[in-house]
């Protein structure tokens, strides 16, 4: 099948594309970066999707991955222009599956302000896009992480004492491999013909972590 993936030049993006491209997908990737992924089956357009869309016919699956933690930018860019690049390419007849990358933060609020609000709205779109591409038969889902090791997160990966107290916050004490996320996105959009409209929470429990007080 076609894949567009957004965000494809590092971390879960780049994990993504991998795996599809592997598994004999035609993949086009979108990045305001280069790209090192080099296949005979992968196309790389260099765009921000806040201000370009190239022409891209006959996308049957459509994963939005691309997002910023800049909370001066979170809802231009992780909402509006992923409302923007999911209208153009995914609400088409030939469409398959659109899956999200939202945020364990859509749930619990708990990061920067408008990020939370930008991955919130993710969701809530992702519902409303789920009711839209019923009519081809498509699904529409969303993942939402917790804690990924990433370049992103290196500020935390590479200070133990940041590390140990993040990972002290999940019942699993571990936080996910991007490989991981990617295994995910290949099963909702691709093995899954049934579930729609859902947001997977993929946090190592972070979000059931308490201590009960008596």
């Amino acid at each position: 099948m076609k894949v567009l993936v957004t965000g494809t030049s590092s971390g879960i993006g780049k994990e993504i594309a991998k795996l599809f491209l592997e598994r004999g997908h035609e993949v086009v990737g979108f990045d305001i970066k280069e790209s090192s992924i080099t296949h005979y089956n992968y196309t790389h357009y260099i765009c921000d999707i806040s201000k370009c869309l190239p022409e891209v016919e006959n996308v049957q699956i459509l994963i939005n991955n691309a997002g910023i933690q800049d909370d001066d930018l979170a809802i231009k860019i992780n909402l509006e222009s992923t409302i923007n690049v999911t209208e153009k390419y995914g609400i088409k007849s030939n469409i398959k599956s659109i899956l999200f990358i939202a945020s364990a933060s859509a749930r619990n609020g708990a990061e920067f302000p408008k990020y939370s609000a930008s991955k919130g709205g993710v969701v809530s779109y992702m519902k409303n896009v789920a009711l839209r591409v019923s009519k081809y038969g498509a699904t529409a889902n969303s993942i939402s992480p917790g804690g990924v090791i990433t370049k992103v997160n290196d500020h935390i990966l590479n200070n133990k004492k940041l590390y140990d107290a993040v990972l002290n916050e999940t019942l699993l004490n571990k936080w996910c491999d991007p490989r991981e996320i990617a295994e995910w996105a290949y099963f909702i959009t691709v093995i899954n013909k049934s579930m729609t409209g859902e947001d997977i929470l993929i946090d190592n429990g972070e979000i059931l972590k308490s201590n009960f007080i008596w």
